[in-house]
């Protein structure tokens, strides 16, 4: 059977009006139709400078998303640009928390959209509509129809955003706009003056009370780059679009606000005073005075229109999230299922879709939720902009991509300004924080109980395959070959090589001398050091390799091996043996494996001046799919990096093993082959109860055995019957693998 992993890759079907769309479909509307009145209640008029600081807030941190997405065009967003800067665990918690931040969006959307339209309806005189009307559900079986009509679209289309809905709310904001600027120039400057004084209702603390309650606003930009890889020339369209996705927002939000707090409030009035008399409606109330029934109906359209597209938005990029993650192993594999006909991720779709109708039946506290999934985005920018700086410092592979300018100020000025509001939402909205940490506990018991093993098997054939991406994590493997014999020196420089990716790995090769009495005696060895040790070195700089060498004197050679390790740190250990069924160097070679920190990797070359780079066919044996992936993953991976040989994976189950188990094995099989190696696979599974025999058959076939080794403990050994069978009675290469 043969698995290709390219099934699972999608499409790039948006342009720069698509991406827009996603951003602006987001953005605009829903935000501050929801949460303009909360801002006026707590600064008066200078809401209006909240929203225009907060948009330098988010320009800042726009620029350093634009560079991360640019440089890294994948589907995820802020979570695939952690899980390349940051460790599995964090970059999980960082995907777990963006994924939850918009499914709580989705909710409030979903909803926001159930109460305009009823809103809408109660306008509407109708003896017909009153009782259906007065049901108390309806906003919420509203909300679920919503949902379900953007199930049913995703699935189908390309979620550019729907251009339909953005354009009607667009040019409904528009209208409102036009008609406020003019009355805004009939009307008498110190009408105007009045209006706005006091400017600061609560001073400067109140503008920052508002900018925490509305950041939210301003989100929206960020998922295009959770669309990065659906999107056309993401270098040059995800930062154009994500500028324009702020422009036309701040657009429309600066000029509408000072128009409500102006010629949208009666002489003698103040926008504080009617905020905080009716919040949830303050726009269409200010809209109504000064473009009348008129007015009042386009906040009411535009509202309906805004909640749809910031809905069918934030449906979109939590789906993509959650199909990023899939990918990785770090949640459920059936979520990165692509339909081979629209070319979407249904699956991950109606997952999102389903968990956002069962969080609008459950939510109780929507103010609270929101404030949650400001919260998370507050924080999670601040992770983007700490992320953009490691990847600066660390460097990105070679390319014209987009920079943000004034490194490292602004994305430094980015982290302390979420941060601080972020903090500050905490505060003032405590159950904010306690329901993002209980999403946190569940997401930590998931990963723990049921993805970490997988996603680190995922994380190790990426570090195998993308030898860029260990250096974006600032990690730096180090090796350890100790070396003794020329004639394997070459086989073994281009094995250390795999599992030490060029420029970023490190290559430690150590001679041992053993001391001795007599003077000719001691010069033979330093003699055959030197020689060893120059082999190596030409095998390594042929191989474009710059190891550094360690010469020691010890007694004990394997003890040495051991010391050096630990003093060292060594992440690997590879070690070059002709006879492992030897007694002492068995013995010798189960203490390493036991006391050592280190991977340990054993070759067993099957001749002198036999090449690993012959090796076009290798079989790789997999008992189970825990203990070993991450470090069989690597070796394989880096092999395939390296010269892509043929690769097949075996698993042998007993002869009366049932057919359902066989079946549900293969399909098990063929994902683990499918995730380690990006190119076409051989997955078989076979039945016999004589599994060293097997082994030994299959070995006879192949040029390269890739197997696994038991967990050294108190009562068992990691070379166990079938490792030692496999040494003594083949002479196909062998690579051992223990990890710890």
């Amino acid at each position: 059977m043969n698995t290709d992993s390219s099934s699972s890759v999608t499409a790039r079907t948006i342009g720069f009006f698509g991406a827009l769309g996603i951003g602006v479909g987001a953005m605009v509307g829903g935000g501050i139709l929801a949460l303009a009145g909360v801002a006026f209640a707590v600064s008066g008029p200078s809401a209006i400078l909240a929203f225009a600081l907060n948009g330098l807030i988010a320009f800042i941190t726009a620029l350093s998303f634009a560079e991360m997405a640019s440089a890294n065009p994948q589907s995820g967003g802020t979570y695939t640009y952690a899980k390349k800067a940051l460790s599995l665990q964090v970059a999980f918690g960082v995907g777990w928390i963006v994924w939850f931040a918009s499914l709580v969006a989705a909710v409030l959307y979903a909803l926001g959209f159930g109460a305009f339209a009823v809103f809408a309806l109660q306008q509407i005189p109708s003896d017909g509509l009153g009782s259906i009307l007065e049901f108390g559900m309806l906003p919420v079986l509203l909300a679920l129809g919503a949902i379900g009509y953007f199930a049913f679209s995703l699935t189908r289309g390309s979620g550019d955003g729907g251009a339909v809905i953005n354009i009607g709310k667009l040019a409904v904001f528009t209208v409102l706009i036009a008609g406020g600027l003019a009355v805004f120039v009939k009307t008498p400057f110190s009408q105007i003056t009045q209006s706005l004084d006091p400017f600061f209702s609560d001073g400067f603390s109140g503008v920052i009370a508002a900018m925490g309650y509305t950041f939210i606003a301003l989100q929206g930009f960020d998922l295009i780059g959770s669309a990065a890889g659906e999107i056309k020339t993401p270098e040059k369209i995800i930062p154009k679009a994500m500028m324009w996705t702020l422009a036309v927002g701040l657009l429309i939000y600066l000029p509408l606000l000072f128009l409500m707090s102006t010629v949208g409030v009666q002489p003698g009035e103040s926008i504080t005073e009617l905020s905080k008399q009716d919040p949830e409606t303050v726009l269409a109330v200010a809209a109504q005075n000064y473009l009348g029934a008129f007015g009042f109906w386009l906040v009411l359209v535009a509202g309906i229109f805004s909640m749809l597209s910031a809905l069918q938005a934030n449906l979109f990029a939590a789906s993509r999230i959650s199909l990023s993650m899939a990918k990785d192993r770090t949640l459920n594999h059936h979520l990165s299922n692509i339909n081979k006909k629209f070319g979407t991720p249904v699956t991950s779709i109606l997952v999102t879709c389903g968990i956002v109708g069962f969080l609008v039946l459950i939510l109780p506290d929507l103010a609270a939720a929101g404030a949650a999934s400001s919260l998370i985005f507050l924080i999670t920018f601040a992770l983007a902009h700490l992320i953009m700086i490691l990847m600066r410092n660390r460097g990105y592979k070679e390319s014209k991509t987009f920079r943000a300018p004034f490194f490292p100020g602004l994305p430094i000025v980015g982290i302390i300004s979420c941060l601080g509001l972020a903090v500050f939402q905490a505060i003032v909205v405590p159950a904010a924080g306690i329901i993002a940490m209980i999403w946190l506990l569940i997401g930590a018991v998931l990963f723990v109980s049921f993805f970490v093993k997988k996603a680190r098997a995922i994380e190790a054939s990426e570090h195998a395959l993308d030898p860029d991406l260990v250096r974006l994590r600032g990690l730096s493997p180090l090796v350890l070959l100790p070396i003794s014999n020329p004639a394997n020196a070459e086989s073994m420089v281009f094995l250390a090589n795999a599992l030490a990716p060029p420029v970023i790995g490190r290559i430690l090769l150590h001679s041992i001398v053993i001391p001795s009495t007599e003077k000719d005696d001691l010069e033979k060895r330093l003699l055959s050091s030197r020689d060893v040790t120059q082999y190596a070195l030409r095998a390594s700089f042929e191989a474009g390799l710059r190891p550094e060498t360690l010469t020691t004197i010890a007694e004990h050679p394997w003890e040495e091996i051991e010391r050096v390790i630990k003093i060292h740190n060594c992440s690997s250990l590879l070690m070059g043996l002709s006879n492992l069924n030897d007694f002492q160097t068995n013995q010798n070679l189960e203490k390493l494996v036991k006391h050592t920190k280190a991977d340990v990797v054993v070759f067993r070359q099957p001749y002198s001046g036999w090449k690993i780079t012959a090796a076009k066919k290798i079989f790789i044996p997999v008992a189970g799919f825990e203990s070993h992936d991450p470090l069989r993953a690597r070796v394989a991976a880096s092999l395939w990096r390296t010269s892509q040989p043929e690769i097949t994976f075996i698993q042998i189950l007993p002869v009366n093993t049932p057919r359902e188990t066989v079946e549900k094995n293969n399909l098990r099989l063929s994902r683990f082959a499918g995730r380690i190696i990006p190119g076409k696979t051989e997955v078989r599974i076979l039945t016999s109860d004589d599994v060293a025999s097997e082994l030994i058959t299959q070995a006879a076939g192949h040029d390269l055995v890739i197997m696994g080794l038991g967990k050294a403990g108190k009562n068992q050994k990691a070379f166990g019957h079938l490792a030692l069978t496999l040494a003594e009675k083949t002479d196909t290469a062998l690579i051992f693998i223990s990890q710890k």
